[in-house]
């Protein structure tokens, strides 16, 4: 029973298992040995702990509370949040298929009623069938709910475009709001005046802040040489939390903003995303041997064939021939000072191939 319960809490709860043991499992066939061991026990240790402490001490669950009307408000509540999160992951499906249901604007006015509605049940206003009856409020369902009221009332901000940055990653980008206020970061302008008017994918993949940027390698690559600046080569997702942080945390930053906009050509390429291209663009893996048919498997493709590497965010520093500038390339990176460096590197590193 607990073997099948652990591995339904893997299998349903965790949807970045690929780009976490997928880049262990790509070292392993690489030849790397100790890496990828290391790598597969700390996995699965986080999974497994939980379950065999209780395996090997069974007498822990005894001591557990006993079932009673505590347990349908963990219910209730539990039952709010699988609401909140499936609206999540509808939502991480709406940018990958691009079907526009569920924009920023949307998705926040839906978590504003879930947990406003969480907040007046937990303060006792709204109770269910089979809920016990409220006499008092216990000192942890208050602090849940006052909680709970906070965090609705820090949403609310957002349905006008505010910068909701504890949530980043986790609700939909600002790229996709609809009505916004006007912020300092979305008055910056473009210094490139020879920038084409139109990109490939640029009417529905856009880069956040104002960046000008491109979604097809090739087309990047063709301007980069025209221009002959290095390329800040981005493998992102629609669904991948860190590049989100990485946009909403370290990108924002003055310094950052100025080397991305002034000194390179972003070219971003979307792991995830399900439009099928034409059959002229197909490819065939020469791993598995499967066409490749949708951008977000063959971008996805690309960066294993010639990065190694699957897991997003993942930056590389290329010089107009789409050789790396600075080696090995970054991953999540949240130190700004750190990032700023990569960045300054790979630009000297450009410099001295002039």
């Amino acid at each position: 029973a607990v073997f099948f319960m652990a591995f339904t809490l893997v299998l349903v709860s965790f949807s970045c298992t690929a780009p976490i043991a997928g880049s262990i499992i790509l070292l392993s066939v690489q030849g790397e040995v100790i890496k990828p061991l290391v790598g597969m026990i700390a996995y699965s240790l986080a999974f497994a702990i939980p379950f065999t402490f209780f395996a090997l001490f069974p007498t822990a669950m005894k001591s557990l509370p006993k079932s009673g009307g505590w347990l349908n408000t963990v219910k209730v509540f539990l039952g709010f949040l699988e609401l909140a999160l499936a609206f999540k992951f509808l939502s991480t499906a709406d940018l990958a298929h691009h079907w526009g249901i569920l924009n920023r604007d949307v998705f926040l006015a839906i978590w504003i009623a879930i947990f406003g509605a969480l907040s007046l049940y937990l303060f006792g206003f709204i109770q269910l069938p089979h809920d016990s009856k409220i006499e008092r409020l216990s000192v942890p369902r208050t602090l849940l709910a006052i909680l709970t009221t906070a965090f609705t009332i820090y949403m609310l901000p957002g349905l006008w475009g505010a910068n909701l940055k504890l949530l980043s990653g986790i609700i939909p980008p600002e790229t996709t709001q609809d009505f916004s206020i006007d912020t300092q970061i979305e008055k910056i302008k473009n210094t490139q005046d020879d920038f084409p008017k139109s990109v490939k994918y640029g009417d529905f993949l856009h880069l956040p802040y104002g960046l000008k940027g491109f979604f097809d390698y090739k087309e990047g690559m063709a301007y980069a040489k025209k221009v002959n600046k290095p390329v800040f080569l981005d493998f992102t997702g629609h669904g991948c939390a860190n590049c989100r942080k990485m946009e909403e945390y370290v990108w924002v930053k003055p310094e950052i903003l100025s080397m991305l906009q002034n000194d390179y050509v972003i070219i971003s390429l979307y792991t995830d995303d399900k439009t099928e291209l034409p059959e002229s663009e197909w490819i065939v893996s020469k791993v598995d041997g499967k066409v490749k048919k949708t951008m977000g498997k063959i971008n996805l493709h690309f960066e294993a064939e010639r990065f190694n590497n699957i897991a997003q965010p993942y930056y590389c520093l290329l010089d107009t021939d789409g050789n790396l500038l600075v080696s090995p390339p970054k991953g999540y990176e949240p130190d700004v000072k750190e990032f700023e460096r990569y960045l300054k590197a790979g630009l000297m590193a450009f410099k001295a191939k002039k």
